[in-house]
């Protein structure tokens, strides 16, 4: 065994990272009018190349901005395409919390025309990242089920699409059309971060989608088309993974349930290079799933939680992986946090040097495991 030459790397992350409180501050005061957006891009830029700085010095063969850029994971699908209303429309899942308490997912907007896209969803960011960095840029881009899944086909209502699959196919479009002008400016790691096809996995989810009038296998199906036919056209020089999360927020999130539901239809169809996939807590099920990994494909297993300050232990990883290795040859699995330490930009549970110890335990112990 050794370390891989090109990604997924046998230590990951998925991309988001704590912002700096300045940087929380100065987003809030771009969100109310109170700063000019060229005052932000001059702290964004100088806060980007501080993270970049922290991912070097951990050891980390991909960096990433942090996201420091974006407000979450989820908005620059919608900031970067024409057709959808300024208005939202409430979703139909929720976060739960180990009190007992819900938060609804925050809102989305309706299709009101047909998609056009309108800007890049990360062009701009991995033109400045390319440049700050020596490791390998990493691009995270929100899944295209994201604009679908949330409310369903209530999305379409007053639009001119005939269907979802219609629909998605324009999606894909406007991905495909992303995806090349990455590849233009020599994007080599794209991850695609997807949470409706996990949390499909949960049955109370699936009654969910069955109550509103559609199956939820054949979201599933839909959703996988939808990558494929938006990674299609990518050089061949251009790794991609997909990152499934059940959401970052709450004790189960947006819902619970092992990867047994989807894995054949998901793994056995999505034509990718890899997963970084959520294993930090029980909600993610066991590993018997990844049987149906192709061999060709690698499993960045998620057993770092960025939700609890609580540092892992190298040996407990060790034997995590180790279980893992039942099912999966150990030489196509890494290491990674089960989600971004930052979602959305004003999220900080665990402290900025906590992140860091658990980025480097990240790395100490893949180096251990893989030499």
């Amino acid at each position: 065994m050794a370390q891989r030459t090109k990604p997924p790397f046998r230590a990951d992350h998925v991309g988001s990272l704590i912002r700096p409180q300045e940087l929380r501050d100065a987003r809030q005061a771009r969100l109310g009018g109170r700063l000019p957006a060229a005052e932000l891009a001059v702290i964004e830029d100088r806060l980007v190349r501080e993270v970049i700085g922290l991912q070097e010095r951990v050891g980390l063969q991909a960096v990433t901005d942090g996201e420091f850029r974006r407000t979450s994971f989820r908005e620059v699908l919608f900031e970067s395409m024409r057709g959808f209303s300024n208005e939202r429309v409430d979703t139909d899942f929720s976060f739960s919390y180990a009190d007992g308490s819900s938060r609804r997912a925050t809102p989305v907007p309706r299709v009101v025309s047909r998609l056009e896209r309108s800007g890049s969803m990360a062009a701009g960011d991995f033109r400045f990242l390319k440049t700050a960095t020596k490791a390998t840029p990493k691009v995270m881009l929100p899944a295209p089920s994201l604009a679908h899944w949330f409310v369903g086909d209530r999305v379409l209502a007053d639009s001119p699409y005939a269907d979802a699959g219609e629909y998605m196919a324009d999606i894909a479009g406007i991905y495909r059309e992303e995806i090349a002008e990455l590849a233009s400016l020599g994007c080599t790691y794209v991850q695609i971060d997807e949470v409706p096809i996990p949390v499909i996995c949960d049955p109370a989810v699936q009654a969910t989608i069955a109550a509103r009038g559609e199956d939820p296998m054949a979201l599933i199906d839909l959703y996988v088309d939808t990558i494929n036919d938006a990674i299609r056209d990518r050089p061949p020089g251009m790794t991609v993974v997909v990152h499934m999360c059940r959401g970052n927020e709450g004790v189960a999130g947006l819902g619970s349930g092992g990867y047994e539901a989807v894995a054949e239809r998901v793994f056995g169809r999505l034509k990718v290079d890899g997963y970084l996939l959520e294993y930090d807590t029980p909600r993610a099920g066991d590993f018997a799933p990844l049987r149906f990994l192709p061999r060709e494909a690698i499993a960045v297993l998620g057993l770092v939680s960025t939700k609890v300050a609580e540092l892992e232990t190298r040996d407990a990883l060790k034997r995590r992986v180790g279980d893992a290795a039942r099912v999966v040859d150990i030489d196509r699995l890494g290491l990674c946090p089960q989600c971004g330490f930052a979602t959305l930009y004003r999220y900080d549970r665990l402290g900025i040097e906590v992140q860091e110890r658990k980025l480097e335990l990240l790395v100490a112990t893949a180096s251990e495991i893989w030499g």
